[in-house]
């Protein structure tokens, strides 16, 4: 992280954002959902390659919940909200 002024500056793969702090796209596990479908919104939705969705997919079966998107508020909401529309469970920290 870099300070610019007043402003704080912070780097993550690429994505500068000045006065707003990234956030993340959180997928949480539930017993309703197929792998299936998990993986084509994933890759539908928030653009992964297959072999990344799938690899999210299991990280949430595993774990719980997966970072499966990182970016500004504005960008993630959308998306959000397109897999919550698709029954998966998901919010934005």
């Amino acid at each position: 992280m870099r300070t610019m002024g007043k402003e704080r500056m912070e780097e993550d793969e690429g994505v500068a954002v000045v006065g707003d702090r990234l956030r993340e796209v959180i997928l949480h596990n539930d017993d309703v959902n197929t792998f299936e479908h998990v993986i084509i919104s994933l890759m539908e939705i928030c653009g992964h390659e297959p072999l990344q969705a799938e690899q999210c997919a299991w990280i949430v079966h595993n774990n719980g919940k997966c970072s499966v998107k990182r970016g500004r508020f504005d960008a993630l909401k959308p998306m959000c909200e397109a897999l919550c529309e698709r029954g998966l469970s998901a919010d934005i920290r």
